[in-house]
């Protein structure tokens, strides 16, 4: 499993983030994902397309720009380049990384919505449609509040979160505008709706055959087949999107659902031609797909793309692993943008290291329950484990090297547990990426890590050097090969700090074990990782209070 094998096609789709307000820390925890499977992947020697972009359309950016006096495009363009030095700056390894307002996106979504509209799944209906005369606008559902016609809640015009009715804004009771607060009105519109219901049977064996799913992807996704599929609007009354390729519906626009995940084919049909590869290949059979995102997207992933792909009639891959976060929490409070409560990823570029927030994340990941981050657990997960830990090997054996060993990895032998050691590890490792299990897989390797470091201590380098000097090269060889195998597994997860171990010893990422041959050259290091003073714990808190009170 360490040597070459047959690379597979492996397309892995990054949730779009919409282009309405800065990326927070709950952005990053469910996208985070993706990059890891990228990195891992190519490792592996596998043709990867990775692909994500900005969500540029729909209502809220049309009201904000409108607030602001500005144009949509002003909008959704602004926060596009800051979601882009964001990623550049955590690390993410797009192949392509664009928005739905590109052409290259545009045209792909009118071709392949004209081919949707040949298929027995679409039709056209009359629908009472919300309209604020006070904003002068149609309203997306979600933009629609009021009370739920079944528990008498609070509920926005799409679900009921207190009992997890779907819901329709017409069937709300008292609907207001939840931009303004006016009334609502419901002015009769004609409009293209898919038949989800009659791809029942289809969207239900595809969702049965995945049991390897995340719990939470299992779980929504049945429920929403279970209390009913709804047809749904592919066009909109909106000034603010792509334009309907079809005869009658000049003023109105392509629905923002069926268009933003259709950005997976968009992009990666651009990576491939770019590449000069088959794209077909990549949306065939040889092929496998991870989507990434958090769990309120799951159904987009799990029900609304397969539908899409499946009524356009083209054959297309449907969804194979999906990869779905829970929520994550703010020192032990939601976050919540409106208030203002959250850790902005903006803020934290020049701040922190990039690895400390991709180790925490990944090491304290929201896989399976609900995770909190908090500043405290930040700094001591950095001190401890990255700088403690990992940062402290690396240092302390190629110090160790340069310092007394005339800077030359010394002769020896690897030690048969610790060969047995790293082939397992890369093994059980990588299984476990595969299966979206990353905190798992970084727990595993941090194990070893924490091995290595034992194994330093117990050969008393420092006192062999003078006693025993076999013993002493013996030991600085068996962990100078350990931190070259630890920096290609930690690589899709802390690719800075793992390239510059790399760049020290001179080798690939290929995921596969490396050999170190003696006599290589060390050069004068750097310390891997900074310590972070503990006063920053109590200033990042304050700094969230003041955010909190802000307003």
């Amino acid at each position: 499993m360490h040597g070459n094998k047959k690379e597979k096609n492996i397309l892995v789709a990054g949730a779009w983030p919409y282009a309405n307000g800065s990326l927070h820390i709950g952005h990053i925890v469910s996208l985070l994902p993706g990059d890891v499977l990228a990195r891992y992947h190519r490792a592996k020697g596998d043709r990867v397309c990775y692909v994500s972009g900005s969500d540029c359309h729909g209502t809220p950016v049309a009201i904000r720009a409108r607030k602001e006096g500005k144009r949509p495009e002003e909008i959704c363009d602004h926060y596009h380049r800051e979601f882009e030095q964001c990623f550049e700056w955590l690390g993410f390894s797009y192949d392509r990384y664009s928005k739905t307002s590109a052409e290259e996106h545009i045209r792909f979504v009118q071709d392949f919505h004209e081919k949707l509209y040949q298929s027995p799944y679409v039709y056209e209906k009359e629908v009472p449609q919300a309209y604020c005369e006070r904003c002068q606008s149609f309203l997306a559902d979600r933009f629609v509040v009021g009370k739920c016609p079944v528990c008498g809640e609070a509920a926005r015009g799409d679900q009921c979160d207190a009992c997890g009715e779907v819901l329709e804004p017409e069937r709300l009771e008292e609907p207001v505008c939840a931009v303004c607060g006016d009334a609502v009105t419901f002015r009769t519109s004609k409009h293209l709706y898919i038949a989800i219901s009659k791809l029942e049977k289809e969207l239900r064996a595809f969702v049965g055959s995945h049991e390897n799913w995340r719990k939470n992807a299992i779980a929504f996704s049945n429920r929403y087949i279970e209390e009913g599929l709804r047809d749904r609007a592919l066009t909109r009354d909106l000034d603010w999107g792509i334009d309907v390729p079809k005869k009658g519906y000049e003023d109105k626009k392509i629905y923002i659902w069926a268009e933003n995940v259709l950005g997976y084919l968009s992009l990666s049909k651009v990576v491939t031609a770019e590449r000069g590869e088959n794209f077909r290949e990549l949306w065939g059979s040889r092929a496998k797909h991870y989507y990434v995102h958090g769990k309120d997207n799951i159904p987009f992933h799990t029900i609304i793309l397969p539908a899409l792909l499946l009524a356009e009639g083209e054959d297309w891959r449907l969804p194979d692993d999906i990869v779905s976060g829970e929520y994550l929490t703010l020192e032990g409070k939601k976050i919540s943008t409106s208030r203002n409560y959250a850790v902005w990823v903006k803020d934290l570029i020049g701040k922190y290291e990039p690895d400390s927030l991709r180790y925490y994340l990944i090491a304290n990941g929201a896989e399976k329950r609900d995770a909190d981050f908090s500043w405290r657990d930040f700094v001591t997960s950095h001190n401890n484990e990255l700088l403690g830990a990992w940062g402290n090997f690396v240092n302390r054996t190629l110090t160790f090297i340069v310092k007394y060993l005339g800077g030359r990895v010394p002769e020896g032998v690897i030690e048969k547990e610790t060969a047995e050691k790293i082939g397992r590890l890369y093994d059980v490792a990588g299984e476990k990426i595969e299966k979206g299990r990353f905190k798992d897989a970084i727990a595993d390797i941090f194990g070893v890590v924490r091995y290595s470091n034992k194994y330093f201590d117990q050969g008393r380098p420092w006192i062999t050097r003078n006693t025993d000097l076999k013993s002493c090269e013996n030991t600085l060889y068996n962990c100078a090969w350990l931190i070259a195998n630890l920096a290609v597994l930690l690589e899709p997860f802390l690719p800075f700090s793992s390239q510059k171990v790399r760049s020290w010893l001179g080798i690939d990422n290929r995921w596969e074990i490396k050999e170190i041959s003696p006599g290589l050259p060390i050069p004068e290091i750097e310390i891997l990782f900074t310590r972070i003073d503990k006063s920053v714990i109590e200033e990042e808190e304050e700094g969230l209070r003041r955010l909190l009170f802000a307003e």
